[in-house]
């Protein structure tokens, strides 16, 4: 057993040095404090004799006990919820006072039940609230993605009360073309529920966004599933989608807080992104905002724990927020620390996520894109062109598993496309390659047995690419390796 508290009315430090708290106690079984556990019922001592009082110091092994116990009244009750007995509490009278009698015991008894009941819920709310952080920590990202011409940083800060741990998210997606799919959501409700709900949502996201939809979209997706899923299933969501080759962001909202985009001069802004309604509600269309952004722009997006507090309404937060981003650091982890610090209590009262985003943009120098001519003649072509401009970046090691992956491409969009076709090979993190045509059939890896003609191409690329994959566009579809710089 564990001591986990004494009280008493004796002169100061008689007690706290013989039995102090936190300490650890083997109890042997001929003790009245083991008999009161095992069979629930109470223990009275009208009078602890100074024989009783050596024999109970020598069982706890604590000789300094008899003197605090010879002379005394003792009531031992048992600590008992739901069936399990939690512990035991003990009443000690001096020996100048009356003993305990029948009225002293109904309410010992009484005080032990509602106390046993109190202990127990309290063990119970924590390991839910226990329970709830782990699920939502281990549904959220660890370390945010490693992305050409984009920066991201997280942070995340848990309610200081483990009442109000909820159902904040966020997420950095890679998506085709060198773009990244951000997402911040909030759930409404906290505990397990919430976290729990969080966890479907955040995977229906990234489920969602491999299939390279508009922000729009995607919501809209979103909300229908949530739909499906219950009446309980409310969250707000920003999704946006930055191409760092174009230089232009998406955004789209389901009721949540707009971001904030900081010019490469310091200057900020909150972005007008319509409001929306949030996922679950059904019924309500999604539009989305497409902005240009510079290079050494920063997005910065939140839940509404930054920004509200009982003291402060959310739009003056956002405001302030906005403010305080205006001549920030063009360091991310910085600038999520500073805001953090200037916006936050020490305890906050709800759960805080925060993504930074830094839009770098890819060089022009590292992107060229070609429009082929749908004719046989083109392959070989697509070819030359690629190895030469390989050689131009320092890249010749790649040229031969790059060329027959290319290959592979440009005939299918010959063979299997429809109307121009055309092709984009982009230096970032990794080499990507990318053949547009005007076809509405996605290709697919199909078992090719060995008299087959065709069917094998697909597989070659997914043995050489360390990624590959197929989405449509607006006129058509997209077939995309990448390869890694290493040869």
């Amino acid at each position: 057993m564990r001591r986990i508290a004494v009280v008493h009315d004796d002169e100061p430090g008689r007690w706290d040095d013989v039995v102090p708290e936190d300490e650890l106690l083997n109890l042997p079984k001929e003790t009245p404090f083991v008999q009161a556990m095992r069979t629930g019922r109470a223990v009275h001592v009208p009078r602890i004799d100074r024989e009783r009082a050596e024999r109970l110091a020598g069982l706890l092994a604590h000789r300094g006990l008899r003197p605090l116990l010879s002379g005394r009244a003792m009531l031992i009750v048992p600590l008992i919820a739901r069936g399990q007995v939690l512990g035991t509490f003990e009443l000690l009278r001096r020996s100048d006072r009356p003993g305990f009698d029948e009225f002293d015991l109904v309410l010992a008894e009484e005080l032990a039940r509602r106390a046993a009941l109190c202990i127990d819920n309290g063990r119970l709310y924590q390991r839910e609230a226990r329970t709830a952080q782990e699920l939502q920590r281990s549904m959220l990202p660890a370390d945010p993605p490693k992305t050409a011409g984009a920066r991201v940083c997280f942070r995340y800060r848990p309610a200081g009360q483990v009442a109000q741990v909820g159902g904040d998210w966020f997420d950095a997606i890679p998506l085709p073309g060198c773009r990244l799919g951000i997402v911040v959501g909030d759930v409404m409700g906290h505990g397990l529920t919430s976290a729990a709900i969080m966890g479907q949502l955040r995977t229906a996201v990234r489920t969602l966004a491999a299939q390279d939809l508009r922000p729009d979209r995607l919501l809209r997706q979103l909300d229908s599933l949530a739909q499906r899923l219950g009446d309980g299933y409310l969250a707000t969501c920003l999704y946006a989608v930055y191409d760092p080759v174009e230089r232009r962001c998406q955004v789209a909202n389901a009721g949540h807080v707009p971001p904030v985009l900081v010019s490469p001069y310091g200057e900020s802004r909150v972005l007008p992104v319509p409001e929306g309604v949030p996922i679950g509600v059904g019924g309500e269309p999604f539009d989305t905002v497409e902005i240009g952004v510079e290079d050494g722009s920063r997005l910065v997006l939140c839940t509404d724990g930054l920004l509200e507090r009982r003291d402060r309404d959310i739009d003056v937060g956002l405001e302030e927020l906005r403010a305080h981003l205006a001549g920030s650091s063009p360091y991310l982890d910085s600038t999520c620390d500073a805001v953090l610090k200037a916006l936050t209590t020490t305890v906050p009262s709800d759960d805080i996520a925060l993504v930074a985003v830094g839009f770098d943009g890819i060089a022009k120098d590292d992107v060229v894109t070609w429009n082929l001519p749908a004719e046989a003649s083109m392959v070989p072509e697509a070819r030359a062109m690629v190895a030469a401009k390989l050689a131009e970046w320092g890249l010749a090691a790649l040229t031969d598993a790059v060329q027959l992956m290319v290959s592979e491409l440009v005939t299918n969009a010959l063979v299997h496309g429809a109307g121009s076709i055309a092709m984009r090979l982009i230096r970032g993190t990794a080499l990507l390659c990318e053949v547009y045509d005007d076809g509405n059939e996605l290709p697919r890896l199909r078992h090719a047995d060995a008299t087959d003609e065709s069917g094998r191409g697909l597989h070659l690329v997914g043995h050489l690419a360390e990624r590959w994959g197929t989405n449509r566009t607006e006129r058509g579809k997209v077939v995309w390796f990448e390869h890694a710089l290493a040869g």
